[in-house]
């Protein structure tokens, strides 16, 4: 369910190509007018994460609009590819249109391919939690409802569920947020999502609901994690 305008703006972004100037126009906003209050905080690290291996591993995270997610893991050290996409749900109700009806059971997630050796699981949790979404909001994030903009985690060996777990009861016992974490640990495959939705970010940074809902985000992850900011985001349509 789409709430006020800045969601409705994204909605009319997704129909065929790219045409956000004609269709948008004072949508737009100008470099000044991108820097919007911030609700992020540094979360404590996680106690338990994995441990440094060789190779490549993947997460995926479900954080509210997957435009924001994808944005954010992009300019993180170590990452490899972010690539948005839903899971939760079946394979042929996997398509936005389908999704956004919140009938489907899929979250808007995003798949993260990431190298051990330069950034953990658990940091990337840490960076998650931080920065990236509001883990007390039940289906929704900012403007967006519904249960596909829910928060959840989607682990993809038994150590991540491990790790996962004892992340949540670790910040859930530190009482780190106002009200309890609500983000769930799912399973589930995932699909990608429409070619439209891939770098959305980074190829738009001055459309309305990413300048108001988004770069903040990729703001905070500069000033909160500098050791792990990549200026060159990782694109999935290079």
């Amino acid at each position: 369910m789409k709430t006020n305008q800045m969601t409705s703006f994204r909605g009319i972004a997704t129909i065929g190509s790219f045409c956000l100037a004609a269709v948008l126009g004072a949508a737009l906003l100008s470099p000044s007018m991108m820097v919007q209050a911030s609700e992020g905080r540094i979360v404590p690290a996680p106690m338990q994460d994995e441990t440094v291996g060789k190779g490549t591993e993947t997460a995926i995270f479900a954080g509210g609009c997957f435009w924001g997610v994808q944005g954010v893991f992009q300019h993180v050290g170590g990452v490899i590819s972010a690539t948005s996409g839903y899971a939760g749900g079946a394979a042929d109700t996997a398509k936005y249109e389908t999704v956004s009806t919140g009938s489907t059971g899929h979250a808007e997630a995003v798949k993260i391919i990431y190298d051990p050796s330069k950034v953990t699981y658990g940091h990337l949790l840490q960076i998650y939690f931080s920065v990236v979404t509001d883990p007390t909001q039940l289906n929704q994030q900012g403007p967006d409802h519904g249960t596909q903009y829910r928060t959840a985690i989607f682990p993809t060996t038994a150590m991540q569920t491990t790790i996962a777990k004892a992340y949540i009861d670790q910040l859930q016992a530190a009482h780190v947020y106002g009200a309890p974490i609500v983000t769930r640990i799912e399973s589930g495959k995932f699909y990608k999502a429409e070619a439209h939705h891939q770098d959305y970010l980074a190829l738009h940074p001055t459309q309305a609901y990413i300048a108001v809902n988004d770069i903040p985000k990729v703001q905070d992850l500069k000033s909160m994690f500098p050791g792990d900011y990549r200026g060159q985001p990782v694109l999935v349509m290079n």
